[in-house]
């Protein structure tokens, strides 16, 4: 039987494959979700509106219109979540704080059975625990890392959630927008666009999935053409009973 030798140093091939894609997506999924919401929401809104066999114009200021305010609330819902997110964890960071202070051996025997709970032996997992707990700010990521599950260093900024949910957002509504702004008259060219560009969002995703990226581009496509095709429908029995 070949025992692995620890001190050996780590193999080239193991070292550069052996790496994991972004578990918890980054910029990339709030970036493509977003313009997937935007997508999908302005193709449906244009399509209902368009099936009610209304103007050229009528279609492109609702496009317009639903960009504009899909994406301020997008941006608002974002701001006000991720703030208010910011600030519960900002208050459950100060509790930590006053009771690192207030009862430092508490926390700190607290701190050792976490780490005997995990296979440490009880000698060893004091010792760890009074020499992470020396330095204060050090002691209070820690413990919230362990106990509440959170990294005081990186919170999320609601500005830049705000910002970043109303960009995407834009840029998805403003697909099916962009061929009659081009001079199209018709609204297929907005209907292919826009299932081109959910195809795309959805293959992009699968970089964060375990997915392929064709089975996510046409999982997308399918979902977004058929909220299009029911809201053209829509549109249309609504325009024939209001007209």
């Amino acid at each position: 039987m070949e025992v692995m030798d620890a001190s050996a140093p780590t193999h080239i091939a193991h070292r550069d494959n052996h790496t994991h894609r972004d578990v918890n997506g980054g910029w990339l999924r709030p970036a493509v979700f977003g313009a997937m919401d935007g997508l999908v929401s302005n193709l449906a809104l244009m399509t209902g509106v368009a099936g009610g066999a209304v103007s050229q114009q009528t279609i492109v200021i609702t496009g317009l219109a639903g960009l504009a305010a899909g994406a301020f609330s997008m941006a608002a819902g974002e701001y006000t979540s991720v703030a208010s997110q910011r600030e519960l964890v900002l208050a459950e960071l100060d509790v930590e704080r006053r009771e690192l202070r207030k009862h430092p051996k508490d926390e700190l025997a607290e701190l050792a059975a976490l780490y005997e709970s995990r296979g440490v032996e009880p000698e060893l997992a004091r010792e760890v625990a009074r020499q992470l707990s020396k330095d204060p700010e050090q002691a209070l990521e820690i413990h919230a890392r362990e106990e509440l599950g959170i990294d005081p260093s990186d919170l999320p900024s609601p500005m830049v959630a705000a910002v970043s949910s109303f960009g995407s957002f834009a840029m998805g509504a403003l697909l099916p927008v962009l061929p009659y702004l081009l001079g199209a008259s018709q609204l297929w060219p907005a209907v292919l666009l826009a299932l081109v560009g959910l195809f795309g969002c959805g293959a992009v995703v699968a970089r964060v999935t375990a997915r392929s990226w064709w089975y996510s581009g046409v999982r997308q496509l399918a979902l977004g053409g058929a909220a299009a095709g029911v809201t053209y429908v829509l549109g249309a029995l609504f325009g024939t009973a209001v007209g």
